[in-house]
């Protein structure tokens, strides 16, 4: 399960933006998951609130906010979130698409004291 690794890597980040800006308690962490980014939401929360026990992060609200798939049709320029995993056009049927959103985890903001 890969999840608790990027837990550990999330809380060291989180653990140096708390230290460059001179905050003792991270209350809120927000992050964006997309739906191709290979990380599982439900394990990622089971394995953030199990080691955000410790540190900065004691006790903080974990958000996370799940991304569709978001891709640009080169062919005719639109920009559709797709429901299913068919990297396809759903105006004209190119498959000449680009994904601009949904395949990566983001820390969005955190909320410190």
């Amino acid at each position: 399960m890969h999840e608790y690794s990027i837990v550990q890597a999330l809380l060291v980040q989180c653990e140096e933006i708390a230290e460059s800006n001179e905050a003792t308690k991270i209350t809120k962490v927000v992050v964006k998951i997309g739906v191709m980014s290979g990380v599982e939401p439900h394990l990622l929360e089971v394995a953030f609130n199990t080691f955000k026990e410790s540190g900065v992060t004691k006790g903080a609200e974990f958000v996370m906010n799940v991304q569709p798939l978001t891709i640009e049709c080169q062919a005719c320029h639109s920009v559709s979130e797709l429901e299913k995993m068919h990297y396809c056009c759903p105006e004209c049927e190119s498959l000449d698409v680009s994904v601009i959103d949904g395949e990566d985890m983001f820390l969005m903001s955190l909320e410190m004291e």
